[in-house]
Parts: C-alpha cells; sequence; structure tokens
C-alpha cells in the first residue's frame, strides 16, 4: 500500500508513531525555513510540516517546489501541533516528513479546489472531476451512498427482492419523449430507453415475486430544470396482494427510516390529503405544510358590490399572512408587481391590512366598508397585524398565481425551514385529465393506474370525475415519490385503454404482452417509485439535485466534460441503416 493511514483519521494518540500518508496537496505556505503542506484525501486533511533544522535540505526544497493538487507520498513521524486547528479532526497533530515523493505532478487548476471555490458552474461541469474533490460535492456523495445503503437494508428488512430490469425496451405512446437506440442488426427499428420499469415490475407480481425493489437509473427526454436530468434515479417498488393502505404504511416506513439513521430526525406525523382538498386551499397538488396559509374562498363575500374586477372574475380567493400586516405600501406594490410578471400573470393583487386597533385599510376601501373587510377577515382567520392577500380571475389560473404568491411570503417570512420536514400524502388524484390539443382524455399518472372501486361506474358515464388509486409522497412542497394501486384485469386494462384514445389494435401492439398476462393469474398489485435524485437534494438542504449526481449534465441535456451528445461518423449511420435530413439553412 502507498500509505498506511488516511489524511482524516491521525490523532493526539497516534504521536510517535510512523506513518506514510498520500494525498492530493491542497496548499502550501512557505515561510523561508518552515513550510507547511496541507494534504487531502477524501478522509480529510493532515498538515505537514518541514523546518530548515531538520538536516535534510533537499527535502525542504522539494516541499518548496509543490504546487497545488500534487500527488504525493509522504512518510514520517506525527507529531503534537504547536499551533491547534479545532476546525478540523486532525487538528491536534502534524507530521514531519523524513521522505517525500511526487507521485504525479499537477496543472494548476482551472478553479480553486476549495469548499469556498472561484469556479462558476460551467467552468467546475466541464472540470467535474476536479470539482468532486471538493468536500461539498464529497459530502453530497457520500449521502447519496447512505441513503442507498439504507435503503437496501430497509428493503430488505420487509423481505422485498431486488431485480434488474430491461435497459434496452419497447417505446410507448404515453408520458414524456423516449430517448431512442437504433438497432443494427434489426435495419429502422429502435428500442427506446426506460422512462420507467413500470410493465416490468408489474410482470414480476405476475411471476410471483410479491414484492420487488430496485435503485434503477430512468431516462426521459424532456425540458431540463433544476430538479430534471435527463438521466436521474428512481427507488422503484411494486407489492401484490396489497391494498392502498399497505403501500402507504410499507413506504411511510422507508422514509421514517431514511430521516432516523441518515438525518437522525424522528418524523412526525405524515398528513394526508385529497388532491381536491390540495388544490382548493394550496392551488397545487404538492402543497409545502412547514407553514399555513391556506386559500379561503371569497366569492359569496366579495361580489356584487360594485368592484367589477372581482363581480366579472369565476374566482375569488385569499390568504392570510399573519404577521405581515407591518408591510409598506412600497412593499405591497412590490408584490403586486411579483404576481404581475408574465412567469406568474396575475392582473392585480387586492391587499387589507388588519390593523392593531381592529380595523382596517385595503386597496378597495372605496368599494368595501371595515364590516365587509371583517367578514373577510374571519373567513380567512386573521387577525391584528395580519395581511389579507387576494386575487381574482378563472379559477385554475388563478389558484395557480396565489399558490406561488404563498410560496414567495412563506420565503419572505422565513417559515420555510430547511431543517424542518413536513412530508404529505396527497391521494384521490383524476384518474384522467382533458387535453385541449388532442381532444381526448389522457393518464394524469399511467394507463396502468386502477380507478377507485365506487367511481368504477363513471368510466363511461363521466370520465372526467374518476378518481384513480393514486397517491404521491410530498415532502417541503416537492413530490418525492407517486404510485398507485395498478389494473390486474384484462377487461379493465382494454377498457382504459379505450377511454384513452387506443384502438384496439394500438393497445395490442404496445401492451398485449401485459394484457395476456393479466389472463394467467395476475395478483392484485400496486407500487410506488421515488425520486432518488430529488429525496437526496431534500436530506441534503439543497434545491437543485445536479450536486447529488457524480456527473449530471446542464440545462441544455449537455455533458460538457465529455461534450456529448456528439456527432458519430458517417460509417456508424450507414450500418444503422440512419441517414441525416440535410440541415436547415
Amino acid at each position: 500500500m502507498l500509505r498506511t493511514h488516511t489524511c482524516g483519521e491521525l490523532r493526539i494518540s497516534d504521536i510517535n508513531k510512523e506513518v506514510v500518508l498520500a494525498g492530493w496537496v491542497q496548499r502550501v505556505r512557505n515561510k523561508g525555513g518552515l513550510i507547511w503542506v496541507d494534504l487531502r484525501d477524501r478522509y480529510g486533511l493532515t498538515q505537514l510540516i518541514f523546518e530548515e533544522g531538520s538536516g535534510n535540505l533537499s527535502l525542504l526544497e522539494k516541499a518548496a517546489s509543490l504546487g497545488r493538487e500534487f500527488v504525493v507520498q509522504a512518510k514520517g513521524t506525527v507529531i503534537e501541533r504547536a499551533a491547534k486547528n479545532d476546525r478540523i479532526p486532525t487538528g491536534d497533530i502534524e507530521v514531519r516528513p523524513h521522505e517525500l515523493n511526487v507521485l504525479n505532478p499537477a496543472k494548476v487548476p482551472p478553479f480553486i479546489i476549495e469548499d469556498e471555490t472561484d469556479g462558476g458552474e460551467d467552468l467546475r461541469m466541464k472540470y467535474r472531476y476536479l470539482d468532486l474533490r471538493r468536500n461539498v460535492i464529497r459530502e453530497k456523495l457520500q449521502l447519496r451512498h447512505r441513503m442507498m445503503q439504507e435503503t437496501r437494508k430497509y428493503m430488505d428488512g420487509e423481505h422485498f427482492i431486488e431485480v434488474e430490469t430491461p435497459v434496452l425496451i419497447k417505446s410507448t405512446p404515453e408520458g414524456a419523449r423516449d430517448f431512442v437506440v437504433p438497432s443494427r442488426i434489426n435495419p429502422g427499428e429502435f428500442y427506446a430507453l426506460p422512462q420507467s420499469p413500470q410493465t416490468f415490475k408489474q410482470l414480476l407480481m405476475v411471476s410471483g415475486f410479491d414484492r420487488y425493489f430496485q435503485i434503477v437509473k430512468c431516462f426521459r427526454d424532456e425540458d431540463l430544470r433544476a430538479d430534471r436530468q435527463p438521466e436521474f434515479t428512481q427507488i422503484d417498488c411494486e407489492m401484490a396482494f396489497v391494498e392502498q393502505e399497505d403501500i402507504l404504511q410499507t413506504f411511510e416506513g422507508l422514509i421514517r427510516h431514511l430521516f432516523a439513521t441518515v438525518k437522525g430526525v424522528e418524523l412526525g406525523e405524515v398528513a394526508r390529503m385529497s388532491y381536491a382538498d390540495a388544490m382548493k386551499y394550496y392551488g397545487n397538488d404538492k402543497p409545502d405544510l412547514r407553514f399555513g396559509m391556506p386559500f379561503s374562498e371569497l366569492n359569496d363575500l366579495a361580489q356584487g358590490k360594485g368592484f367589477s374586477i372581482f363581480d366579472q372574475a369565476e374566482l375569488v380567493v385569499g390568504f392570510c399572512a399573519s404577521g405581515a400586516g407591518e408591510y409598506t405600501r412600497k412593499q405591497v406594490d412590490a408584490l403586486t408587481d411579483w404576481v404581475r410578471r408574465p412567469q406568474i400573470g396575475a392582473k392585480g393583487l387586492v391587499y387589507v391590512k388588519c390593523n392593531a386597533d381592529g380595523t382596517f385599510k385595503s386597496s378597495v376601501d372605496k368599494f368595501y366598508g371595515q364590516e365587509d373587510l371583517r367578514a373577510w377577515a374571519d373567513r380567512m382567520g386573521a387577525e391584528a397585524g395580519d395581511l389579507m392577500l387576494i386575487l381574482s380571475g378563472e379559477s385554475a389560473a388563478t389558484r395557480k398565481q396565489l399558490s406561488e404568491l404563498r410560496l414567495k411570503m412563506g420565503e419572505d417570512l422565513g417559515l420555510r425551514d430547511r431543517n424542518v420536514f413536513k412530508p404529505l400524502w396527497v391521494l384521490d388524484f383524476p384518474l384522467l385529465e382533458w387535453d385541449e390539443e388532442t381532444q381526448r382524455y389522457h393518464a394524469m399518472h399511467h394507463p396502468f393506474t386502477s380507478p377507485k372501486k365506487e367511481d368504477f361506474g363513471l368510466l363511461d358515464s363521466d370520465p372526467g370525475s374518476v378518481r384513480a388509486n393514486a397517491y404521491d409522497l410530498v415532502i417541503n412542497g416537492v413530490e418525492i415519490g407517486g404510485g398507485s394501486i395498478r389494473i390486474h384485469d384484462r377487461g379493465m386494462q382494454q377498457t382504459m385503454f379505450r377511454h384513452l384514445g387506443f384502438t384496439e389494435e394500438e393497445a395490442k401492439a404496445q401492451f398485449g404482452f401485459l394484457m395476456e398476462a393479466f389472463e394467467y393469474g395476475a395478483p392484485p398489485h400496486g407500487g410506488i417509485a421515488f425520486g432518488f435524485d430529488r429525496l437526496c437534494a431534500i436530506f441534503g438542504g439543497s434545491d437543485s439535485i445536479r450536486d447529488y449526481i457524480a456527473f449530471p449534465k446542464n440545462n441544455s441535456g449537455r455533458d460538457v466534460m465529455i461534450d456529448s451528445p456528439s456527432p458519430i461518423a458517417a460509417a456508424q449511420l450507414e450500418e444503422l441503416s440512419i441517414s441525416l435530413a440535410p440541415k436547415k439553412s
């Protein structure tokens, strides 16, 4: 071995030991006849000391010639450090080398490889292998590793079996765009990379593997954001002979286990809320419950008073921001400008301040008297010192706009604490949603989700009102997992495909293998998939998932380090029977 110890393990109890360390030079501090070298590896940092009076001048000269990120080996004696550093675990000791070997010199790195770096994101992504040397990135990947191991430990303890499913599969028309892979030996035909192992895990239930899981790579060719990557990782799970409550209890257990073992946090109650209530009271299907501010509808109180903006609106709705009654006119105007931005799209904002003396001051005093505003306050639960904020317009758009405003107020008032975790099950999603562009229904989750039993009869008469036997797990306003009880009957699956606009021939061509499998004794089954990258980011207190992925893509889906995607040779294209259309001038 090129080392006897790592750079993070030596302590005061190791004084006088002869040790061999190897790692990267973090920095060199040269005081002439005294040189300190900080040596770093993934385990930590140890200070080396070279002194002029040690009788080895060539060793001092060699230390002086070291540059940042040189890979070196040092053999020496552990001594007590004169000026101790309580900020690092090895701060009580240092090593006095009697031998120093340069294992590999290094060019000056393009950015400082420290926690506080001078490298921008694009530069760090280009040299990701250097960025990964920084503690802040390494710690995020160590968190990911720990969560992966604890997931496997919990799932094994619950008798799940980990099964790998194929990566080269069949393209399907539902969901996001597929990444496709041409087949050389089947000219003109293509595989697709899986958006999820959905059909395979259902087939495993038919096969009698009643508890399956997989930490699996999935692929979606979609527009990217901070919390999306073209390739991402899921904790993919399926169970047979279960109902919805069994799924919720089992995977609530997984989340509790991860929080307890990885973060040392005991989760409180995991709340439950219907999709309808989430939309009504919070304006989205993944509400952040770290703070209140539920919506209150005001149509019956605010309309018919001569204020045309409210009178003409489909919905008048608002919330109470507790303690924000001291907002100045300038601050309220800034909020109005914020909701008018194109990204939000509101036409304006009505505010009501609840004064300490029990009176109200609003932007619509011309139309509403004190008794009117007091009725609004009673509806919203507003008290002295609070601020009521109200929007109006078309129902769905207004709820979405108010949801964004609620999140902003939560942030501005310091209510979105990253060290507080509020999990929530959202239940009873619509099974289908209407698409105006295609003039047909689409599955809100996927076409294998079972309707609620009590809604079966509505599939033909009122398909838009049918609720799905589906559930999402939300933490702090972020969806981290979703799943459903599946259809396990061929007839019901055919009915579902028909409502989604599939002809019988199309359904058979795409999913005939699954419907045939259902005829060989498919058990009732259901499952869930967790976005593992998002879960890691929540545990790490980050908005972006990129730093929890060793080699992520940028916002354009590019890996700037290896310059991918990239053109391939004409000979390869010919071998794959692919001809590229000429670029438009």
